[in-house]
């Protein structure tokens, strides 16, 4: 993991996240369900996008602010991982291997 790039690296967990919701019914989920299944797809794309910012930032001070933000939105992307593995949606090991790898990428981030 260590040899990929962090961008590489948050772009398998969006693929991840993605795939896992993916194979859920939409019309089946609770209205607060689909609320929180919404918020993961768009947190997990703007991470990734600051992650390529930071990756991209031209100046120590950009790629700083695009480390904390990208960092603040993985953090609630965690949280919203598990709240989805209380309706059942990611399972246990779903949310300890994504939890391993956005622990990773921020660590790298610091």
């Amino acid at each position: 993991m260590a040899s990929t790039s962090l961008f590489q690296q948050t772009k398998e967990v969006t693929t991840q996240i993605s795939s896992i919701l993916m194979a859920q019914d939409i019309d089946l989920l609770t209205q607060a369900e689909r609320e929180v299944v919404a918020a993961v797809k768009s947190r997990a794309t703007d991470a990734r996008l600051e992650v390529r910012d930071y990756e991209y930032a031209e100046t120590r001070t950009e790629q700083l602010e695009h480390a904390a933000a990208a960092a603040k939105r993985l953090q609630t992307l965690q949280k919203d991982v598990l709240k989805l593995s209380e309706y059942g949606i990611f399972s246990a090991v779903d949310v300890a291997q994504l939890t391993a790898q956005v622990e990773h990428i921020i660590e790298q981030l610091s």
